[in-house]
C-alpha cells in the first residue's frame, strides 16, 4: 500500500543551535567522534522555496535494497512533500511562503538523532555581535532623534526586517559551510543541519556525492523512514547546493512521533550508498522514546480496529436490512398466496351451508326483519315446542357464521315476548337479539337449554344445525375479493405479532445468556480469592493493576519472602516478562501480600507465578498451569487455537451416554470463545442425519488397504468430518456392541490421524476421549509427531474409568495433559494404577450442560416457558401437565423425579427405597429410564405393576427412553433424585437445577462438586461463590437416602416460601460450559507450553 503526503516547509526555523555543551558524532552515520565547542544560540528565519515535493510512503519498509527501491522513486523531477529551504549556494529561484501556510504532513512517525560536531566558529560569534550592535545602534538613533514623537514608517519596518533576514541567512550559510568543511576534513560524506534534530521540525540532509558510491550518478535520491524503518517512509530527490565541492541536499520534516530517522541514498534504480550496509541514522531528541512509540502504534491500531469494526457493523446492518426487506417481500407474497388458498377453502366449505340455508322455517324459527344484511341487529324467533326443548327452563342460542368458520361467535339467552304471549298461537315462542357478523353469507346456530359451558340438551335441527341466508348487497365476486383482502391483512397481523414475540424472546434469551456469562466470569475470578485476586477485579488494558496473593494457602506458606513474576499474553508479550517484584504486606491486615503492575494496551491476558526468592527457589505455578487472568479493553485479541476432537459419540447424531453430550457441548463452548474447533467422527449408518446440516462429500484418501471417503457437515454449529471407510466397519447399525469394537475404533483413530496428515491440518490440540479414541495418543506420538504434526499436543479425557482401563492407562502415558470430568472423581481414581504415575498432568474439570438445549425459556416440550423470574408459574403448569399426561392425581403434592439408566452404578436399590419413602410422605414419584440388563428391567417392570395398582394416583414408572417426557419431568418435579454409588460427573443434577428442580444426591464424584447441602455445605459453597443448592447424603444405604429425602420433603411442606426461593436460587446458578470451557482453554495452553 502506498500513501502520498504533501508537505510545505514552515515559514520559520527555530533560533538555530542552542548551546548544548559537547556534541558527539555517531559512527553509524559515518563520522568520527570529536569534541567541539558550543555554538551561539541564534534565530535563523528563512522562507521556503515554495516547491511542493511528493513523498511515496510504503506501509512496510524493508531493509533490502531491491525492496526499498520499489517504493522510492519520485513522481516527477520536482518531488513534492517537504517544503525545501534555501540551500547554501543554490541557484534555484525562491518563492516566499505566505505567513498563514502550514505544514500539511499530519501523519505520524518517530525519529532519533545524534548531532554532528563542528569546530568553534569565531566568525559566527562576530556576526552575532555585529548584528546585535547594529540593531542597537539603529534603535539608539531612533531614540535619540529630535523627532521623539515620530513613529517608524511601514517602509522602515520592512527594510529593517529584510536586513535582519539577510544577516540570519548569511550566518546560516556560514554555519553550513563550516560543517561541510569539518565533514570533509574527517573524510566523511554526510551531515545534517541543524545538528540536533527535534520532532515536528525540519532537518536538511547533505551528501557529498564525490565521496559516495553514487559519485558517477547524475541523480541522487534519499529513501528512508522513521523509527527503525517502521513509520512514514519517504523518498526524495537531492538538489545541487552552492557549497564548495559536490554537495547535494534536501529538506525533510520530522514527524512529531519520531525518535529516529533511518535512510539510505540511491540513484533511483539499483545503486545504493547505505553506510556500508548499516544504513544512516539520526536520533531525534525531545520526543517519544521507543516504548511511547510502541504505545502510540497500539493506540493507532486500536483506532483503526474501531473504525473497521464500525464499518463492518454498518455493512452487516445494511446486509441485514437488505435481507429483512427481501424476507418481508417474500413473506408478503407468501401471505397473499395463502390468503387466496384460505379464501377458496372457505368458499368451498360454505357451499353445503348455502345449500341448506333458508330465510325461515315455518313453525320453528324466523328472523325479523327478513330483509337484513351483514352487521345488522336482528331478532331470531324460536318455537320451543317444535323440538326437544319444550320443557327447558331456559333457551339459549349458540351461533356462528359461514358454516362455523370462526367457531362460536353468537351466544344469547332467548326471552319471552309480550306481544307473542298475547297471541295464543305463539305463546311458546321466544326471541333473542343478535348482531349478524359483518362477513356473514350464512348464519349458523343451534338452540340449547343453557350457555355453552352448562348446556345439556340441544335442538340442532336433527344434526343439520340451523342456517339462514344473509342477503347480499354486493356481487359474490366483490364479496370474496374483500374476504381475501381481510384474510391477507389478518395473516399479515398474525405474522407481525409472531415475529415481534420471537424478536422479544430472542433478545431476552441473548440478554440472559450474556448476563449469566458475565456473572460466571466474575464468580470465576472471585472463587480464587482465597489464593489470588486483583484490584480492580476486571483487569483493564492500559491501566495499573494490583495483585493480591495469599501464600498461606499455597506451597509458599511460611516463606519469609514472596516474589511476583509476571508477563502478558500467555508469556509472549513483545515487552517480555516483567522484572521480579518483591511483594509487600497488604494494607488490610490480612495474610495477603501485594504488588502492582502497568497493563499494556495490547494485553489480553495477564500471566504470573510466585516464588520464594528473586532468583527462583520454590514456585507456586498452580500445579503447572500458571495463573492467568483475562484483560479487557485491549486492542489485541487472543489468537485462536485450533482444537480437533476425535470421538466415537456425539449428541444428538449418535449419542449413547454422557460422552456424546460433552463432545458436542464442549466444542460449542470453546468455539464461542473464538477458537476453531473440528470433530472427526465415524460415519455410522445409524447416524441421525436430520441433525446434520450442509452434509457434502469432501474428499477421499487411501489408508489401511481401503478407500476412506470423507464427508463434511455441521452439527449444532460445529464442523464435523465424517470418515467412511469402505471396508464396512461402521455399517453395523450401532455404535457399540460388536465383538470387534476395539479393532473398529483403533482403525478409526489411525485413519483420523492419517486424514489430518494427508489433509495438511496442523491443529494445536488433539482431544481424544475414553478408551474408544485413546489410541490417538500413542499412535500420534509414535507415528505422526515427526511427520508434519510437530506443534500438536494431545489432551485425553477419562469419562468413566470402569471401561477400557488398559487403553486408558496407555493413553495416560502418552498424552501431554489428561483430565477427568470432576475434581472429586479425579481424587477418587488417583490411586488407580493406570492413573497414579501421571498425577502431575492429571486434572479434574467439571462437565457443563448446553444451555441452548436445556432451556426452560425456549423449551417446546413444556407448557409454559419460564425463567427464574416466573419459575413458580412455569413449574406449576409443568407439574399439572405431567400429572395429566401420566394419569396422576392433580394435587399440590411434593413430586420427586428420577431420570436415569437403571444400573447398579446408579444406585438402583436406593432408588427403590426412595420411591416407597416418597409415597410414605404422601408425595408423588415419577421414574423415567430403562435397564440394559434384562433382569433389572424385568425387576422394575414388576415394581411398576405393583405401584400402579396400589398407588396409581401418586406413582408412575416409565421404563423406556422418552426425550420430550424427560424435559417435562425436569420442569414439573420439585426434586430430582440422583443416588449414584459412583458418578464421574453427572449431568442429571445440573439439568435439574437449570429447570428449578432441587437435587437430592449422594456425595460422590461430580455430584459432590456441584451440589452443596443447604444444612452442611454453606462454607464450601461460599468458597465457590455459590449458594447452597440441594440435599445430599453420605452412605449407600436406606438411612442415608432417608436423611436427605426427609429433609427435602419436610422443607417443601413446612417452609414453602423458603423452598420456592431455593428453586429460584438453583435456577440462577450457571452450570453451563461457560466456566469449564475457560478451564479447558487454560489446559490446552498449558499443554502447548
Amino acid at each position: 500500500m502506498e500513501v502520498c503526503w504533501q508537505i510545505q516547509t514552515p515559514t520559520s526555523l527555530r533560533p538555530g543551535l542552542q548551546q548544548k555543551g559537547r556534541l558527539k558524532i555517531n559512527t553509524f552515520i559515518g563520522f568520527l567522534h570529536r569534541p567541539i565547542s558550543s555554538l551561539a544560540s541564534l534565530e535563523s528565519q528563512y522562507n521556503s522555496n515554495g516547491f511542493l515535493h511528493q513523498i511515496t510512503a510504503s506501509a512496510d519498509f524493508s531493509r533490502k535494497k531491491q525492496e526499498r527501491m520499489s517504493a522510492s522513486g519520485p513522481k516527477s523531477s520536482s518531488p513534492r512533500g517537504f517544503g525545501r529551504r534555501t540551500t547554501v549556494g543554490s541557484a534555484q529561484k525562491r518563492t516566499p511562503k505566505k505567513n498563514d501556510e502550514k505544514d500539511s504532513n499530519a501523519t505520524t512517525s518517530t525519529v532519533t538523532n545524534e548531532g554532528i560536531g563542528v569546530s568553534k566558529l569565531p566568525e559566527a560569534e562576530a556576526v552575532v555581535q555585529k548584528q546585535g550592535s547594529s540593531v542597537l545602534d539603529e534603535s539608539n538613533v531612533l531614540d535619540g532623534s529630535d523627532q521623539v514623537d515620530k513613529k517608524p514608517t511601514e517602509d522602515e519596518d520592512v527594510l529593517l526586517e529584510q536586513k535582519l533576514k539577510a544577516e540570519r541567512e548569511n550566518l546560516r550559510r556560514k554555519e553550513i559551510e563550516a560543517l561541510a568543511e569539518e565533514t570533509l576534513a574527517r573524510g566523511d560524506r554526510m551531515f545534517v543541519y541543524p545538528l540536533v534534530a527535534k520532532p515536528d521540525e525540519d532537518i536538511e540532509v547533505f551528501l557529498n556525492r564525490t565521496l559516495s558510491s553514487l559519485s558517477n550518478e547524475p541523480d541522487v535520491l534519499i529513501m528512508g523512514a522513521f523509527n527503525d524503518w517502521r513509520w512514514k517512509s519517504f523518498s526524495r530527490r537531492l538538489e545541487k547546493t552552492e557549497l564548495h565541492g559536490d554537495w547535494l541536499s534536501c529538506l525533510l520534516h520530522i514527524p512529531k512521533e519520531a525518535y529516529k530517522m533511518d535512510f539510505v541514498f540511491f540513484n533511483g534504480q539499483s545503486v545504493y550508498d547505505n553506510n556500508y550496509s548499516k544504513d544512516f541514522s539520526v536520533e531525534i531528541k525531545g520526543g517519544m522514546d521507543r516504548v511511547e512509540f510502541e504505545n502510540f502504534l497500539l493506540e493507532e491500531k486500536w483506532r483503526e480496529q474501531e473504525k473497521l469494526a464500525k464499518e463492518e457493523a454498518e455493512r452487516e446492518r445494511q446486509e441485514e436490512e437488505k435481507r429483512r426487506i427481501e424476507a418481508r417481500k417474500a413473506a408478503i407474497e407468501t401471505d397473499r398466496e395463502q390468503a387466496k388458498v384460505e379464501t377458496q377453502k372457505r368458499r368451498e366449505m360454505l357451499q353445503p351451508a348455502l345449500q341448506k340455508a333458508v330465510i325461515s322455517d315455518e313453525n320453528v324459527w324466523y328472523i325479523e326483519p327478513s330483509d337484513f344484511k351483514a352487521g345488522d341487529k336482528v331478532k331470531i324467533y324460536y318455537n320451543k315446542s317444535s323440538g326437544p326443548l319444550g320443557y327447558a327452563k331456559e333457551i339459549w342460542i349458540h351461533g356462528g357464521f359461514n358454516n362455523w368458520v370462526d367457531g362460536l361467535s353468537m351466544v344469547e339467552k332467548l326471552v319471552d315476548d309480550a306481544e307473542l304471549k298475547a297471541d295464543s298461537k305463539k305463546e311458546d315462542w321466544c326471541v333473542a337479539e343478535v348482531i349478524v357478523p359483518v362477513s356473514a353469507l350464512v348464519i349458523d346456530w343451534v338452540f340449547a337449554d343453557g350457555p355453552p359451558e352448562g348446556a345439556f340438551l340441544y335442538d340442532n335441527n336433527s344434526h343439520q344445525d340451523f342456517h339462514a341466508l344473509v342477503p347480499l348487497r354486493t356481487s359474490k365476486e366483490l364479496y370474496w375479493s374483500e374476504e381475501e383482502s381481510l384474510m391477507f391483512r389478518k395473516l399479515q397481523e398474525e405474522r407481525r405479532l409472531k415475529e415481534e414475540a420471537m424478536r422479544v424472546k430472542m433478545e431476552k434469551t441473548a440478554r440472559l445468556k450474556a448476563e449469566t456469562k458475565e456473572r460466571t466470569l466474575k464468580k470465576f475470578l472471585l472463587s480464587q480469592k482465597d489464593v489470588v485476586y486483583t484490584e480492580p477485579l476486571e483487569i483493564q488494558a492500559g491501566r495499573p493493576v494490583t495483585v493480591f496473593y495469599n501464600p498461606s494457602n499455597t506451597v509458599l506458606n511460611g516463606k519469609p519472602e514472596v516474589w511476583f513474576r509476571g508477563s502478558f499474553n500467555r508469556w509472549t508479550h513483545r515487552l517480555g516478562p516483567l522484572p521480579p517484584q518483591k511483594m509487600e504486606a497488604a494494607d488490610d491486615g490480612s495474610s495477603h501480600v501485594m504488588t502492582s503492575a502497568k497493563v499494556p494496551l495490547d494485553a489480553y491476558m495477564m500471566d504470573f507465578v510466585f516464588s520464594e526468592k528473586e532468583d527462583g527457589g520454590v514456585f507456586d505455578n498452580r500445579y503447572g498451569l500458571d495463573y492467568h487472568l483475562p484483560v479487557v479493553g485491549g486492542i489485541a485479541k487472543e489468537p485462536p487455537l485450533h482444537v480437533v476432537h476425535i470421538a466415537v459419540e456425539m449428541a444428538p447424531i449418535a449419542k449413547v451416554g454422557g460422552l456424546g453430550d460433552v463432545v458436542t457441548s464442549l466444542s460449542r463452548a470453546v468455539q464461542e470463545l473464538n477458537h476453531n474447533v473440528d470433530i472427526i467422527f465415524p460415519k455410522y449408518d445409524c447416524i441421525k442425519y436430520n441433525f446434520v446440516k450442509d452434509l457434502q462429500f469432501n474428499r477421499s484418501y487411501h489408508w489401511g488397504e481401503t478407500e476412506i471417503k470423507v464427508w463434511h457437515g455441521k452439527v449444532e454449529g460445529v464442523s464435523v468430518y465424517f470418515l467412511d471407510p469402505q471396508n464396512g466397519l461402521f455399517q453395523r447399525g450401532c455404535v457399540y456392541g460388536c465383538a470387534d469394537d476395539a479393532g473398529r475404533f483403533g482403525f478409526f483413530c489411525h485413519a483420523a490421524l492419517e486424514f489430518l496428515l494427508q489433509g495438511g491440518f496442523h491443529p494445536d490440540i488433539l482431544h481424544c476421549h475414553d478408551w474408544s479414541s485413546a489410541p490417538v495418543s500413542w499412535l500420534f506420538k509414535d507415528q505422526y509427531t515427526h511427520y508434519g504434526l510437530i506443534k500438536t499436543r494431545v489432551v485425553f479425557t477419562i469419562h468413566n474409568l470402569e471401561f477400557g482401563a488398559s487403553a486408558i492407562g496407555k493413553a495416560m502415558t502418552f498424552a501431554d495433559k489428561a483430565t477427568t470430568v470432576s475434581r472429586t472423581y479425579a481424587k477418587e481414581v488417583a490411586g488407580n494404577s493406570v492413573i497414579s504415575p501421571h498425577l502431575y498432568k492429571f486434572h479434574g474439570i467439571v462437565n457443563g450442560i448446553d444451555p441452548d438445549i436445556w432451556d426452560p425459556y425456549n423449551d417446546n416440550f413444556i407448557p409454559v416457558p419460564y425463567t427464574s423470574e416466573n419459575v413458580l408459574e412455569g413449574k406449576r403448569a409443568a407439574k399439572e401437565e405431567l400429572q395429566n399426561r401420566l394419569g396422576l392425581k392433580s394435587a399440590d403434592l411434593p413430586l420427586v423425579g428420577i431420570i436415569t439408566r437403571l444400573t447398579h452404578q446408579k444406585g438402583i436399590h436406593l432408588i427403590k427405597h426412595a420411591i416407597w419413602r416418597t409415597l410414605e410422605r404422601n408425595g408423588q414419584v415419577v421414574l423415567l429410564g430403562s435397564a440394559p440388563d434384562p433382569r433389572i428391567q424385568n425387576d422394575f417392570v414388576n415394581l411398576a405393576n405393583q405401584l400402579h395398582s396400589t398407588h396409581g394416583d401418586r406413582a408412575r414408572l416409565v421404563l423406556t427412553y422418552d426425550e420430550p417426557l424427560s424435559h417435562l419431568i425436569y420442569a414439573g418435579a420439585d426434586f430430582i433424585l440422583v443416588p449414584s454409588i459412583f458418578e464421574p460427573c453427572g449431568l442429571t443434577q445440573l439439568i435439574a437445577m437449570r429447570y428449578g428442580a432441587v437435587p437430592v444426591v449422594r456425595k460422590t464424584g461430580g455430584l459432590y462438586d456441584t451440589v452443596f447441602d443447604v444444612d452442611h455445605d454453606k462454607e464450601r459453597a461460599q468458597a465457590q461463590v455459590l449458594e447452597p443448592n440441594g440435599f445430599s447424603f453420605d452412605g449407600a444405604d436406606a438411612p442415608g437416602v432417608d436423611y436427605a429425602l426427609n429433609r427435602a420433603i419436610s422443607a417443601w411442606y413446612d417452609g414453602r416460601e423458603w423452598f420456592n426461593s431455593l428453586c429460584k436460587t438453583v435456577m440462577e446458578q450457571d452450570w453451563s460450559w461457560n466456566r469449564p470451557a475457560l478451564e479447558y482453554i487454560e489446559l490446552y495452553h498449558s499443554a502447548r507450553k
